[in-house]
């Protein structure tokens, strides 16, 4: 991972009663810090992954009064190809996105990435599976969750 990336030693200056802490060249440090991510850019680290930058499907998640909506971009995948399962306070997402070439073609750039993805969304409150709806549109997934009874405030009379 980033070898030598903060080797430099700070060095101490005491001025009257301060100390302040210099390094030996900044520069150098910024530099080989550009050297490394430039490298695993160019590797193929980040390619085992659906999107290659950061989680998949990006999630917008809202409270309504007690419910939750969870809405989710899946541009390109077919509705067939996702499962959505639920339970306490978690839903998981996941599919394939196909993206398919012909074999007579010759790629010269290929930006739209596909493969499986699984996603696991965490919420604050308790939902009740049953009572979840689903709706995909145009690539928008769009998760309705509604509050598990058990899991709702109860209001305690005095006696």
């Amino acid at each position: 991972m980033l070898q030598g990336l903060f080797f430099f030693a700070p060095q101490h200056i005491s001025v009257g009663c301060s100390m302040i802490t210099t390094f030996a060249d900044p520069f150098d440090a910024l530099l080989s810090l550009q050297r490394e991510l430039e490298s695993r850019f160019a590797s193929d680290w980040l390619e085992g992954t659906t999107t290659s930058r950061g989680p998949f499907p990006p999630i917008n998640v809202f409270q309504q009064g007690d419910d939750i909506l969870a809405l989710m971009e899946l541009p390109g995948i077919d509705k067939n190809e996702l499962q959505i399962q639920a339970k306490a306070n978690t839903v998981r997402i996941s599919g394939k996105k196909r993206v398919d070439y012909s074999n007579d073609v010759s790629v010269h750039r290929r930006e739209r990435v596909s493969g499986e993805f699984d996603r696991t969304l965490s919420l604050p409150v308790q939902v009740d599976p049953d009572r979840i709806k689903a709706e995909y549109r145009d690539g928008l997934l769009a998760l309705f969750l509604p509050r598990a009874e058990s899991d709702k405030p109860r209001s305690v009379k005095l006696k």
